[in-house]
């Protein structure tokens, strides 16, 4: 299977490739060998963009919400279309196993789809007032709006900020992760294929503090969105807080997931164990801190190590691989620190272990690893892993593991399992968490909002709720 993607900055309808540029290397994380380079934007391709999304953002703004709407359904139409050769380019570059990048490439189309209704669902209200007065609260595109999206879901993250912004009538300056360029380059061929005004999209590539820097200080920029960690989280909010601008964040978590001893404890091993390693556990909402009721905690241990084993690893574009690389170089190493420290700690380790036992060479690649007894000292019950890495802990009452579940300061997405109908309302009311699935993980659907609370950020993502920071509340009263 060849790489064969664009690399290229999309600036106000023309493509820009990497002369007179400088360029990165965009890596295979399951060889480490490189695949191509990607051309990193010049402060003057950042002031033509925004000088583009300025005019871009008067043209859209003004486009019926109807063809708008026609827009992002051709764009989903021909995302469909180019499925295969999107997916290839995503795991080429990010690693996830191709029947993961055929599932993200899906769920891009259909948030496309799901904004396309929405477009023509942006209502106002009006106000009873006297005979002969109106007062109408309308809701208007706030205006361009600067979007930055990570790696681990690189197609799927940047449609859920572009397809919502781009629905509402605003302009795009999309920001991706220079580790995997190619489908977001696709993403935005889509998009221009379908006859989005080429002011109204614009993709650059470029180094983070720079291109963030530039783009926020722009009295242009009236919006930014972000998905990352919470440190750079807090740094943008920062630079937009000079504009002022609005901010929308969504900063990773570190998911507790709670199992009750009256659940169906094979159905939650048979689904916990696969999204725990979906992804190589690179997913902000990865269940990661599993508290377990004592009368059912060895055989849970028992039961997620054994099916753990069992997982085949490999390069991702191997159909029979169920867990890919790691994305980048820093990973493998990261884990396997804190699989140390937590053995170090008193941690048992149950399956897997530190290093890629001689998987792939040069490849990014860290086996799939359960620790059972893990203190709450450890660095790993503190950090969000963001790997592959399972952490396992017993708790005797309700109260106990609630209270173990809220003690870290993010808030993002929180799971339980449970046969108990009131205590699965009890347990969803308590957790500190933005999204909270109760024997599911399906939580991050194109029709329902994303996102987290504490330090996991504000603002949401996905159904109505995701136009929200796109959108501006203007009221007119007239006597």
């Amino acid at each position: 299977m060849t790489y064969d993607a664009e690399l290229k900055l999309f600036i106000d309808g023309a493509w820009h490739g990497t002369e007179g540029r400088d360029e990165r290397p965009v890596h295979d994380p399951a060889t480490g060998g490189v695949l191509g380079a990607v051309p990193l934007a010049t402060a003057a391709d950042l002031d033509a963009s925004l000088a583009a999304s300025e005019r871009g953002f008067r043209r859209w703004r003004d486009t019926s919400p109807a063809d708008r709407a026609a827009v992002l359904r051709r764009a989903a139409a021909l995302m469909r279309e180019r499925a295969d050769a999107i997916a290839a380019t995503l795991t080429a570059e990010q690693g996830k196993p191709l029947v993961e990048a055929r599932g993200e490439v899906a769920g891009s189309a259909q948030m496309l789809d799901y904004y396309a209704g929405e477009a023509t669902r942006i209502e106002g209200r009006v106000l009873m007032r006297p005979r002969g007065e109106r007062s109408v609260v309308l809701r208007q595109p706030v205006g361009p709006v600067a979007a930055f999206t990570p790696w681990n879901f690189p197609l799927y993250l940047l449609m859920k900020k572009v397809a919502p912004a781009l629905a509402a009538g605003c302009s795009v300056i999309a920001k991706p992760a220079e580790e995997t360029p190619g489908c977001a380059v696709a993403a935005m061929r889509c998009l221009a294929d379908a006859g989005l005004p080429p002011e109204a999209g614009q993709l650059v590539f470029g180094d983070p503090d720079m291109v963030s820097r530039h783009l926020i200080a722009s009295p242009v920029v009236r919006a930014v969105s972000f998905t990352g960690s919470v440190p750079v989280g807090r740094h943008l909010m920062k630079l937009a807080a000079d504009g002022p601008k609005r901010v929308a964040m969504e900063l990773g978590g570190h998911a507790p997931v709670l199992v009750f001893d009256d659940c169906d404890l094979d159905r939650t091993l048979d689904m916990v164990v696969p999204q725990k390693f979906r992804n190589a556990g690179q997913v902000c909402v990865s269940p990661t801190r599993f508290y377990v009721q004592e009368a059912i905690y060895e055989r849970f241990v028992k039961g997620f190590a054994e099916r753990t084993e069992a997982l085949k690893v490999g390069d991702g574009r191997d159909p029979t691989s169920r867990m890919g690389p790691l994305a980048h170089g820093r990973r493998p190493a990261a884990v396997a620190a804190l699989v140390e420290d937590a053995v170090k700690r008193g941690a048992r380790l149950a399956a897997g272990g530190s290093g890629d036992g001689g998987l792939f060479g040069d490849g990014y690649f860290h086996r799939p690893t359960v620790l059972a007894d893990v203190p709450v000292d450890a660095d790993a019950m503190q950090t969000e892993p963001f790997g592959p890495l399972a952490l396992i802990r017993p708790f005797a009452t309700e109260e106990e593991a609630l209270e173990q579940a809220n003690r870290l300061p993010y808030g993002l997405a929180a799971f339980a399992f449970t046969e108990n109908g009131r205590r699965a309302n009890r347990v969803s009311d308590a957790l500190e968490s933005g999204m909270v699935g109760v024997n599911s993980f399906a939580i991050s659907v194109a029709d329902a909002p994303f996102g987290g609370v504490k330090d996991s950020g504000f603002g949401s993502e996905g159904g109505p709720e995701g136009l929200e920071p796109f959108l501006a509340v203007k009221a007119i009263h007239q006597a």
